[in-house]
């Protein structure tokens, strides 16, 4: 028999997910079963037809490719440095 959560409750682990936190720590921190989470992500598109675990997957990958710029682009400038010596 499925359990009924409160509205409540799936409105704050989805935003806890878009805010970073893993479906597996959401799933530990609220007792809730993370297939229940996966079908409630699955069940929120927005306007673009991207769901809200696509999104939090893509903003993720965006912040890892944005360190990995920086830390590309401080490598750079460590070379560009020695080269003048």
């Amino acid at each position: 028999m499925a359990k009924h959560f409160p509205q409540a409750l799936k409105d704050e682990i989805l935003i806890d997910i878009k805010n970073g936190l893993t479906v597996a720590d959401a799933s530990t921190k609220y007792g809730v079963r993370d297939k229940t989470i996966y079908y409630w992500l699955r069940g929120q598109v927005d306007n673009t037809g991207t769901s809200s675990l696509e999104l939090a997957k893509l903003r993720k990958e965006n912040t890892e490719l944005k360190e990995l710029i920086g830390w590309l682009t401080l490598e750079k400038k460590r070379g560009e440095k020695n080269q003048r010596r």
